[in-house]
């Protein structure tokens, strides 16, 4: 398993690897435009040869590519809706371009919903995002810290979702997210694990986001801490690093600049010293 951070493209997308290297990250993960809104600019073929080159002389190992914040794919709003299908679409094309494995996505809010509708929207926003699709990246849902009627919050929800849309890959797990959805990685990290497999099943976790959490168990709100230094604390980062170790699963910080290249350096010495 490799460790990394997320990195801002603020300098360019062809120069975030550099930047990678900086931080001392062995994989990477980037939005591949502005993830407030906006039009999507296309990436020219100069650009994804410079970025592409960048990941081999840094020695970056995988790229991930995050979608945009704003996505929703239960939304009644027409425009967000396929606002929604189209941005998750033109991502997973800008990740094959790039030679990114995976594009990960929030999934939105049901609204007033009933859950079969809200399954029922899923599945036809995915058939849209997949139809034709012929690139080389692949989806991962990502759970979410579970406020209001956000969806993907429990294991049990997204267990269901991956099996109603087998062309989606796996999740990218938040370890923040889930515990503020209730899952206590710190207290209870065996069941915590156990309702995973149930539920998800291991083999599906492809990515670990490695936030710790400024908020309390079960807060059901996104924020999050450098490692060791929230709810969470460094020896739930030491069992979470072990899980991920023993299941080839990369760990990408998403915490603030310059507190993250710390980050990055205790999940190694966790990982290093499991190697002994």
């Amino acid at each position: 398993m490799n460790i990394g951070c997320h990195v801002s493209i603020a300098k360019g997308i062809d120069k975030a690897p550099e930047i990678a290297g900086e931080l001392g990250c062995e994989v990477m993960q980037i939005f591949t435009h502005s993830p407030s809104g906006g039009p999507i600019a296309d990436i020219s073929e100069e650009t994804a040869k410079n970025f592409k080159d960048g990941v081999k002389k840094y020695d970056i190992r995988a790229v991930y590519i995050h979608a945009p914040y704003y996505i929703n794919l239960a939304s009644k709003n027409n425009r967000i809706y396929y606002g929604s299908i189209s941005a998750i679409r033109k991502n997973l094309e800008r990740a094959s371009l790039l030679g990114s494995k995976y594009v990960m996505t929030h999934l939105g809010s049901s609204g007033d919903l009933a859950e079969k509708e809200m399954f029922g929207r899923l599945e036809e926003s995915f058939a849209k995002i997949f139809d034709d699709y012929n690139g080389s990246a692949k989806l991962l849902i990502e759970n979410s810290a579970g406020a209001g009627k956000i969806i993907g919050s429990n294991f049990k929800q997204i267990g269901k979702i991956l099996k109603t849309v087998p062309k989606i890959s796996g999740i990218c797990l938040d370890t923040q997210h889930s515990f503020a959805s209730g899952y206590d990685w710190k207290n209870d990290f065996e069941n915590c694990i156990e309702a995973l497999d149930k539920n998800i099943g291991l083999k599906n976790i492809k990515l670990m986001h490695s936030n710790d959490s400024l908020t309390d168990l079960n807060s059901h709100k996104d924020r999050h801490a450098h490692i060791g230094q929230g709810k969470i604390g460094l020896g739930g980062f030491e069992k979470l690093t072990t899980f991920a170790q023993k299941n080839g699963i990369d760990m990408i910080c998403e915490t603030a600049y310059p507190g993250v290249i710390e980050d990055i350096k205790r999940l190694k010495e966790m990982r290093n010293n499991n190697a002994k």
